[in-house]
This record gives structure tokens, C-alpha cells and sequence, in this order.
């Protein structure tokens, strides 16, 4: 029987060390870059089932010793990525730029604005924040689509306060899946904070390829302008924020107007140079870059090249280019941290207000855990940036 358990010691404790070891090095399949991302941002809650090998009798064989060793070793790569983003973090405020460093975040007396960036009880307890109620309206119809916008709204805003600035969110999927609720919490925590947030539909490709998708983004601006005031929205303060496929339309659209109401823009690890990704493509067992690009573009660079220099953000960057936000993990595995760190050169040769937040543990999609070490540091940027270009 315990020859039993120090098998079953040995190998959960070696099973949990070579998933622990996706926190540090780079996940080769579309599966394991999955299990990366829960590794990464779950792991200070997933760190004490590794531990469990060192329940007592772990000394009485050499399986059983190993396989407690594995587990500790499990545990610290585990915990690694929360006790990277608290030292990280230690190198603020002196690190941000001026035009918002001292930029104070809405809050109202039940929905506070975060203190830090990482706060252990929010990130073991949650953020909390007051009621938001979500309702769906139809902005416009192309052929039998309905195109929709997603409205968080506080009861206030709903009851006719005054108007307030505007999030406008544009979702992922690789301009070929809908998922408006993917950053529904941060949509919740920003509305909870004097926003009105919407989450915009779009079309997909290769049905709709570009430039369908950025039409759709700047309908749906127009048709928030055009009902502000049954929204209680300002229509002269917008923010746009995108993550990945989503950040490539917000850039595009901030960048490329101009629209003086767009006040500034926020990518999460989103493309900047689409040409640049079809050269430099992810790995096709993680994802298959150059079919995504070559089915939302309508082909190739070398077949279509105006459609990927007009699909570049990038490409738009200018004296006026409006205040840009860039958060990127360092490990992204589907969209390389060149791309913003690129966009992030090109900004400072214009001479544009920017910030690119470079997490060095983190790989795509990091704040879909909304409490785990990105969601927590991106928010605390982004709440502040939001302040500091709509006041």
C-alpha cells in the first residue's frame, strides 16, 4: 500500500512540475498555450495541489521524497507569475507617463476606484462593484445580419444624469468569432465607475472580409453619437478599447479617422503591422496566423498588398494620433510583443502621449481572469488612462 502512494505521489507531483514549467517557457500547441494562460493567472489559487505531496508519509520511500520535491518545485513556478507582478509593479508610479500619472479614476460611493496595483483581498475576495444592467440594441443590418451593440449602463445614467464619456469595446476572435462578453467584467467594472460602456458586433470574415469589420466599428460609433442623449452619453468623449483582433479595429479606427471625439484608444496584445504578421506567422500548432490574415484580407501580402498596408494600424500613426494605451505580454505565443513594441517606437518617433505596459509573464489573452495579476495591473491603467484622456 505505500509503495501505492509514493507512485501516486511521484506522479502527481510530476505531473503538476511539467505543467508548472508552462509558466516559463513557451507552450507549443494551441492546447498547452491554454493551459499556459490558466497556469499563469490562476496559479497563486492552483499552487496548493502540488503541496499535497508533502502530506505525511512523503519520507518513507524515494518515490515518495521525489515526487514531494516535484510538487514544492510545482508550487514556486505556480506562484511565480503573481511574485513577478508584484515586483513589476514596484517600479510605478515613477514609470508612468505624465498625462496620466496623476490621473484621478472615476468612482462613485459603491463602486471605489482600485488603490494599487495588485491588492491580495481583490485578488482572492474580487473587485467589487455596484449593480450594472446590460441591454442590447441593434445599430445597424447588413443583408440578414443584425449588427448589435452591447450597453452597460448604471441605473443613474439610465435615469437621465449627465452625460458621461464612453467605452466602446471591441471583442477578439480573429475577426471570425463573435464573443462580445469577453471582457464583460472589466465592461461591468468600468460602467460601475461612470462609463458608459458598449460592446460592438461586427462581421466576420472570410464571409465579410476587410474592410467589413472596420465599417461596422465606425457605424456603431455613429449611431452611439446620434443617440447620446437617450444613453446619457457624451458624445465628444470616446474611448475605444480592443483586445487582439479587437485592438487591430480600435487602433484602426482611432488612428486612421480623424474623429476629434475619439479621445484615445487601449490595445490589449492586439496586431499593429499586419504585414509584418504574415512574415513573422506563430507557431501553426498554437495558430495558423497566415490563414487567419489571409481570410480576413482577402489574400496574401504579396497578392493584396494595399489591403494589409490599409489594415495596419501602424501605417496611421501621425502628429494628431490620439493618446494610445498598449498592454502586451511578453510570452504572447498568437501576436508577438514586437508588434506593439513597434507600434510603441513609432508613436515616440511621432511624438504621441503613449504607454505600453510590457508584463513579462504573461501570454495571450492574460486578462480573460479579470482577478489574476494582468486583469488587476491592466485595469489599474486602464481606469487611470481612461480618466486622464476623456477630463
Amino acid at each position: 500500500m505505500g509503495i501505492h502512494l509514493a507512485r501516486i505521489r511521484l506522479v502527481f507531483g510530476g505531473l503538476w512540475a511539467g505543467l508548472s514549467l508552462l509558466t516559463v517557457v513557451e507552450a507549443p500547441t494551441s492546447v498547452l498555450w491554454l493551459a499556459a494562460l490558466g497556469l499563469t493567472e490562476w496559479g497563486y489559487w492552483l499552487a496548493p495541489l502540488p503541496v499535497l505531496t508533502w502530506l505525511p508519509g512523503w519520507r518513507s520511500s524515494r518515490n515518495g521524497r521525489i515526487g514531494a520535491w516535484l510538487g514544492l518545485v510545482a508550487a514556486l513556478f505556480l506562484m511565480a507569475p503573481l511574485v513577478r507582478a508584484a515586483v513589476f509593479v514596484q517600479a510605478w508610479p515613477d514609470g508612468l507617463p505624465a498625462f496620466f500619472k496623476d490621473a484621478a479614476p472615476q468612482a462613485t460611493p459603491s463602486s471605489l476606484q482600485r488603490t494599487a496595483p495588485i491588492v491580495l483581498t481583490d485578488l482572492l475576495l474580487g473587485v467589487s462593484s455596484s449593480n450594472v444592467t446590460m441591454r442590447s440594441v441593434v445599430y445597424a443590418t447588413q443583408g440578414d445580419q443584425r449588427l448589435s451593440i452591447e450597453l452597460y449602463q448604471t441605473a443613474g445614467q439610465l435615469a437621465g444624469a449627465s452625460p458621461v464619456p464612453g467605452v466602446i469595446v471591441i471583442h477578439g476572435g480573429s475577426w471570425q468569432h463573435e464573443d462580445r462578453a469577453e471582457l464583460a467584467a472589466l465592461n461591468r467594472y468600468l460602467a460601475a465607475r461612470g462609463y458608459v460602456v458598449a460592446s460592438v458586433g461586427y462581421r466576420f470574415a472570410p464571409k465579410w472580409p476587410f474592410p467589413a469589420a472596420r465599417d461596422d466599428v465606425r457605424e456603431a460609433i455613429a449611431f452611439l453619437k446620434a443617440h447620446a442623449g437617450e444613453y446619457g452619453l457624451d458624445p465628444h468623449r470616446l474611448v475605444l478599447l480592443g483586445r487582439s483582433a479587437g485592438g487591430q479595429l480600435a487602433l484602426l479606427v482611432a488612428y486612421a479617422g480623424p474623429d476629434p471625439a475619439i479621445r484615445g484608444v487601449v490595445s490589449l496584445y492586439a496586431p499593429a503591422d499586419m504585414k509584418y504578421g504574415y512574415e513573422h506567422p506563430s507557431n501553426p500548432w498554437v495558430l495558423d496566423s497566415r490563414a487567419i490574415l489571409e481570410a480576413y484580407l482577402g489574400g496574401n501580402p504579396s497578392q493584396v498588398p494595399a489591403t494589409y498596408e490599409s489594415a495596419s494600424p501602424i501605417r496611421f500613426v501621425s502628429s494628431t494620433t490620439v493618446p494610445t494605451l498598449l498592454i502586451h505580454g511578453v510570452r504572447d505565443e498568437l501576436v508577438f510583443v514586437a508588434q506593439s513594441e513597434r507600434l510603441a517606437a513609432r508613436l515616440v518617433q511621432a511624438q504621441r502621449p503613449h504607454y505600453f505596459l510590457r508584463l513579462p509573464w504573461a501570454t495571450h489573452g492574460c486578462d480573460v481572469h479579470f482577478n489574476g495579476p494582468c486583469g488587476h495591473i491592466s485595469t489599474y491603467l486602464i481606469e487611470r488612462f481612461l480618466s486622464a484622456v476623456t477630463r
